[in-house]
């Protein structure tokens, strides 16, 4: 986990320096403390005053520190993990090789800590056997490596060598970090509101955005669980989850109903429309025919049925998404749905809920347990939501 780690950011001379800038955020967001190193070529990409206001300290770029004799050793012995991005070739040979000729490479080779190569260069040079065998050999040396993606590069042409996304590389820093204590635990999560559909081109829906459920599974995934996320959302993830996408409550729920009986974990975050319209309109429906009778019938309510047909050590968490009396109206769908978990919030509340990257939640368990969780990312969310259900089954482990 980022929250309290340090972190040393190791940037060399490469284009793609630009997008350490947003690395470096993202680590800081997530509770690191970043220590910035800049060889002198990223120095050529990228100002040390962005670095410096950005990150938990000064950056740091020499190995003639008046203040302390011996960074690299400093540096190297203090990080939980150290993180290079981007990663040039040069700075790829110079470590395969133990070659040492500033603060970074010195403190790489100084270092116990877990190491994070994401390397960024031009399609020519990414596919130079030089350079792929020298990324063989740190690899077998236990380096983690976040290859590149493909896509516009510096010239203007597009092929492989693109420097990773800066939420990727932050999640491959996260799970070298997270300790795997849910490795063997089939995970199912939706996420997402469902649409139901009224004509072609209207439907009802709700604000949900997918992003709680979303941060689940990618936590899940990064803590060793083998997940599959049922999602009306089309945001990226990252980490090996299936995606199942789609649309309806009845497409949600055959998606569920086809997994469940595998799933160790059924974590239904997703905000599914308790109604639809009886008939679907088959073209658009015109203002000129007056005020359409749009008639409903209840959807089937898939977290009663998932707690109904349960099974032993199997773990169903619900979430509840309320205006008014969320304690009251949390426990009585726990009850009502016989689920283990129930995960409530004040929608209503200031940055709470619905489209914010910050939730604020109860968790209550079937036990009479009730958990806050203060304002946080939805992350930290994911985080105590799981942290919750491995209690559970630590309590009363599956047969």
């Amino acid at each position: 986990m980022l929250q309290g780690a340090r972190v040393v950011l190791g940037v060399t001379g490469g284009i793609a320096a630009y997008k350490s800038i947003e690395v470096c955020r993202r680590l800081v967001d997530a509770g690191a403390h970043v220590q910035p190193v800049l060889t002198k070529g990223a120095g050529r990409f990228v100002g040390e005053t962005t670095f410096s206001a950005l990150a938990s300290e000064p950056v740091r770029n020499s190995l003639w520190d008046e203040d302390d004799p011996i960074p690299h050793t400093t540096l190297g012995q203090g990080a939980d993990v150290i993180v290079v991005a981007p990663a040039t070739a040069r700075l790829l040979a110079d470590y395969a090789s133990g070659r040492s000729n500033d603060l970074l490479t010195a403190t790489l080779i100084a270092t116990r800590a877990p190491v994070v190569i994401c390397p960024a260069m031009h399609t020519e040079m990414w596919e130079h056997p030089a350079v792929q065998d020298n990324l063989a050999v740190l690899r077998r040396r236990g380096v983690h490596v976040v290859d590149p993606e493909s896509g516009r590069l510096a010239g203007g042409d597009v092929g492989h060598g693109r420097l990773a996304d800066p939420a990727r590389i932050v999640a491959a820093v996260d799970a070298v970090l997270t300790e795997p204590d849910l490795a063997g635990v089939n995970v199912l999560v939706t996420a997402g509101g469902t649409r139901e559909a009224i004509d072609p081109v209207r439907f009802i829906g709700n604000r949900s955005s997918g992003k709680q459920g979303h941060a689940i599974a990618e936590v899940a995934a990064r803590r060793g669980a083998t997940v599959t996320l049922v999602t009306t959302s089309d945001q990226p993830v990252t980490g090996p989850i299936e995606v199942i996408s789609v649309v309806s409550a009845a497409e949600m729920h055959e998606a569920v109903a086809s997994r469940s009986a595998q799933a160790d974990v059924v974590v239904m975050s997703a905000a599914v429309a308790d109604f639809r319209p009886v008939s679907v309109a088959g073209e658009k429906i015109k203002k000129s025919g007056g005020i359409p009778e749009i008639r409903l019938e209840p959807t089937v309510d898939i977290l009663a049925e998932l707690g109904g047909n349960k099974r032993a050590g199997q773990i169903l968490v619900g979430f509840a998404a309320e205006t008014t009396d969320v304690a009251a109206n949390a426990q009585s769908k726990l009850a009502a749905k016989n689920a283990d978990l129930l995960v409530a919030n004040d929608v209503s509340a200031p940055s709470v809920g619905f489209e914010h990257d910050t939730n604020e939640v109860v968790i209550y368990g079937a036990a009479g347990t009730a958990t806050e969780v203060a304002l946080t990312t939805k992350v930290g969310v994911a985080e105590r939501v799981l942290d919750a259900v491995l209690d559970l089954r630590l309590q009363s482990p599956a047969p």
